[in-house]
C-alpha cells in the first residue's frame, strides 16, 4: 500500500530528509520519498495513517492525508 501525505513547511533538502527520517521510524514503513516542490511525502508499507501524520507533525511540519 502507498499513502501520499501533504506536508507543509519543507523548504530545502534538509527538510525533506527530516520528514523522511521521521516517517522511516514508524512501524510498517518500507520506503519514503519526500518532495518539497510538490509539498508531499509518499510512504510505502502498511503503517497507520494517523501515526504517519503524527510523526511528521512531531518533526515540526504540518501533515495531512
Amino acid at each position: 500500500m502507498a499513502v501520499t501525505l501533504t506536508v507543509e513547511g519543507m523548504s530545502c533538502e534538509g527538510c525533506e530528509q527530516t520528514v523522511e527520517d521521521a516517517l522511516k521510524i514508524v512501524d510498517g514503513v518500507e520506503n519514503v520519498q519526500a518532495d518539497r516542490t510538490s509539498n508531499s511525502a509518499t510512504v510505502k508499507g502498511d503503517a497507520d495513517t494517523d501515526a504517519l501524520v503524527n510523526a511528521v507533525n512531531e518533526a515540526g511540519y504540518t501533515a495531512s492525508v
